[in-house]
């Protein structure tokens, strides 16, 4: 009755057609252009074990197949898992290692990361290096024999520091070591970190790739078929799969992500410039800058430098920052980021309170930074919000 077209035909699509058609086919019981929440636990079956590809919305389930897809689709890779949150999907990349092994990661990360690798994993015996890794040679001296994970973040969350994919996952395969790059600020829109040596891309898709700040996802995507089944066997064994109401809404924010992301990086060029011209301000964080740190390396790999700025208000202080963020009234003030709405956030106090103070200020984040994740408004309104609160 329907003419599906081929799925094969859609691997040489450019990334803004991806978006929208990648791993997508309309739904095969009506021909719904869009996948269906299929809101069910379980599947009937005509025989014990005799079902059509789903028994059990845990193992897997029709809509978060779909988005599993789609993410596949747009990170290049082979096969996509969708989780019920980015940390449930860092769980499962350490869940992969065992006691005795040890990690070397990012200084510089999301605090979530941090916490969960500091206070949950390393009890079970698994130790971590936190470092920073602007130096491929730096990394190099922390790898041992039982090194068996390089995690990156690029660009790192709050500081935006840009780290070489491609130099890391040379050094990594060098030595047998997995790679998984958390890919979140950036999105596959503008670096796609599979084609650059990474083993396992990783994503808050509650953030860009979802893009309206109403979901909770996490998702994985890796090219090797044995890195995969090792990670659905954790996925299914531990349970953390995202609902198909949450998949729903993630796969339908992407299929705008090129769009939003397109203004996103246009609102964060012009806010970048407007602050680092500012008389009050001290020092601005973005990848964009030719004076940033490696900024040659976010040239070469990404396509654009983003939406997510840091800044220090000059003479600031802890009290002084919260003065300014809560003055904002276009931004608003809250956790997260990659929404369409501006977020303005203060890591010292929100993100990245899990850190020791003293942990946190070797990597730069002090008390008087302030984060902005620019939204898609009209630049001009978000550049006098900035305008009226720090003055």
């Amino acid at each position: 009755m329907f003419a599906y077209q081929n799925q094969m035909s859609k691997k040489d699509l450019k990334f803004n057609s991806r978006t929208i058609h990648g791993g997508q086919q309309p739904d095969k019981a009506y021909g719904a252009v869009m996948p269906p929440i299929y809101q069910t636990s379980t599947y009937a079956q005509s025989t014990p074990g005799g079902h059509q590809g789903f028994e059990y919305s845990r193992s897997a389930n029709p809509t978060r197949t779909a988005l599993e897809n789609a993410l596949a689709s747009i990170e290049n890779g082979q096969y996509g898992l969708a989780f019920a949150s980015g940390l449930s999907a860092i769980d499962a990349v350490i869940k992969l290692l065992e006691p005795g092994d040890e990690v070397i990661s990012t200084n510089d990360l999301y605090g979530g990361s941090y916490r969960l690798f500091k206070q949950v994993f390393e009890k079970f015996g698994i130790t971590f290096h936190f470092i920073g890794m602007q130096s491929l040679d730096t990394i190099a001296s922390y790898i041992t024999e039982k090194t068996k994970l390089i995690w990156v973040e690029t660009p790192t969350n709050p500081m935006m520091n840009v780290i070489d994919v491609e130099g890391v996952g040379k050094l990594a395969k060098a030595h047998n070591l997995l790679l998984a790059v958390d890919n979140t600020f950036a999105t596959p829109y503008l670096q796609r970190p599979l084609d650059l040596g990474a083993d396992i891309v990783m994503h808050s898709a509650t953030k860009y790739l979802g893009g309206h700040s109403d979901v909770i996802v996490g998702a994985l995507v890796v090219n090797s078929k044995t890195l995969a089944d090792k990670l659905y066997f954790i996925q299914n064994a531990s349970g953390a799969v995202c609902g198909p109401m949450d998949s729903f809404l993630t796969l339908r924010g992407i299929k705008t992500l090129h769009v939003r992301m397109q203004r996103h990086c246009e609102n964060g060029k012009a806010l970048a410039n407007y602050l680092v011209n500012h008389p009050k301000i001290e020092k601005v964080y973005w990848p964009g800058f030719e004076s940033h740190p490696n900024h040659d390396i976010a040239k070469n790999q990404m396509d654009d430098f983003g939406g997510m700025i840091s800044f220090i208000p000059k003479g600031s202080n802890f009290e002084d920052a919260v003065r300014i963020v809560e003055k904002l009234q276009v931004f608003t003030l809250a956790e997260s980021l990659g929404g369409v709405e501006s977020l303005a956030g203060h890591p010292a106090s929100m993100t990245h309170a899990s850190i020791p103070k003293e942990e946190r200020e070797k990597s730069g984040v002090v008390d008087a930074l302030i984060r902005l994740s620019v939204g898609i408004e009209d630049v001009d309104d978000l550049i006098a919000d900035l305008e009226q609160a720090i003055e």
